[in-house]
């Protein structure tokens, strides 16, 4: 079989049209870069937020019973491909309450979507791509939501235990541009698990205003069985009505990607990791100035862990035990955060002396976050 009829096959095809230039907007679609972690068990109701692989959000809602557990899977069997997002049910939910959902999304900057021409006459079509895995058969929505203009798209697809590459085009819609800023303009859910306030309508399969019963129409649960997974990988979304081949960057590109959106600095190389060198204002008040490359997406908020496992050296570089961490919000941006120690305790730090923060426990870290 020649590499066309293979791409074909499979559902890629690349016109002349589409030779070159950067294709995929999705960032990490090859679920390369998990900097939070490679794992995360037991989530379920009203989880909502990031949990192992980059840009990829773990959203539920109402009282879901069902829990899974997420994971940066290590795969073999999809050539081209090394990594995949894992779901793995652990715990059923057979009794699915009108509120309940569950999704898996990635979220997109207005700045960044330009290129689709949404809301003008010469609006472009939308295509999503993606390769998907399960133990048995099942029946997931895709699911785009047009943050600036409150619209909505769905459409079904389907799952088998073998991989296969999901298209899906959406149709050109000239109501209602993306806002050209740093917020969050569209989102790409992918709904795994739906109560009726989701599905009792009638599945919308072009852009219109939003009905939340209309979103969800005619998918499986995920929580029907504790032997439920699914794979995810190859994600990628482009401008026109034609699937290309996945475009695949570098895992360093990737990851200067994904910083813009969370950024962490950790120990895991060294229990001893540096992470910024400061000066002491007073004997319990030291400040960090802390540059961010790349530049955050906005000024970021501070995840630092366990404090304990942080302490700052002094004039005979012994540690010096943090009380709080913090950004200062009033002299930071999205280029560079002012770090402030306070209620420092040990030999007390010296007026005017230089100090460096430095992790003591190869679990430390300070993580910056920017997310849509």
């Amino acid at each position: 079989m020649t590499k066309a009829a293979e791409l074909a096959k499979m559902g890629e095809v690349l016109t002349n049209g589409q030779i070159g230039g950067r294709r995929n907007i999705v960032i990490n679609g090859a679920m390369q870069v998990a900097q939070r972690a490679t794992s995360a068990t037991g989530h379920g109701e009203n989880d909502d937020d990031y949990f192992t692989v980059d840009r990829f959000r773990l959203g539920f809602g109402g009282s879901t019973a069902g829990r899974l557990t997420m994971t940066q899977e290590t795969i073999t069997d999809l050539p081209g491909f090394a990594n995949a997002i894992k779901l793995a049910c652990t715990t059923v939910d057979t009794s699915i309450a009108a509120t309940e959902f569950g999704r898996l999304s990635t979220r997109f900057e207005g700045q960044d979507l330009q290129q689709f021409k949404k809301g003008t006459s010469e609006a472009e079509s939308i295509t999503i791509s993606f390769y998907v895995k399960g133990n048995a058969n099942a029946t997931y929505a895709l699911d785009l939501f047009d943050d600036d203009n409150t619209r909505q798209v769905s459409q079904l697809f389907s799952v088998t235990s073998s991989w296969t590459r999901v298209v899906k085009t959406f149709a050109p819609d000239t109501t209602g541009a993306f806002d050209d800023n740093n917020a969050r303009s569209l989102q790409m859910n992918i709904f795994f698990h739906a109560g009726s306030n989701l599905t009792s309508g009638t599945l919308n399969q072009t852009f219109n205003s939003n009905t939340n019963a209309n979103r969800a129409v005619g998918i499986s649960s995920f929580f029907d069985s504790t032997d439920r997974t699914f794979f995810i990988t190859g994600v990628q979304m482009e401008v026109g009505s034609q699937a290309t081949p996945f475009e695949h960057r570098s895992f360093g590109e990737e990851l200067e990607l994904c910083k813009r959106y969370y950024h962490k600095m950790d120990a895991v190389d060294g229990a001893t990791t540096s992470f910024a060198v400061g000066q002491a204002y007073t004997t319990d008040d030291a400040w960090f100035p802390t540059p961010l490359t790349p530049e955050m997406r906005t000024t970021p908020t501070l995840d630092h862990g366990t404090l304990s496992q942080i302490q700052l050296t002094d004039t005979d570089l012994s540690g010096e035990a943090i009380g709080t961490l913090a950004i200062h919000t009033g002299s930071s941006n999205r280029r560079n955060v002012a770090l402030n120690a306070t209620n420092i305790t040990g030999d007390v730090l010296t007026a005017g002396d230089a100090t460096v923060i430095f992790a003591t426990n190869v679990a430390a870290y300070l993580a910056f976050i920017a997310e849509l």
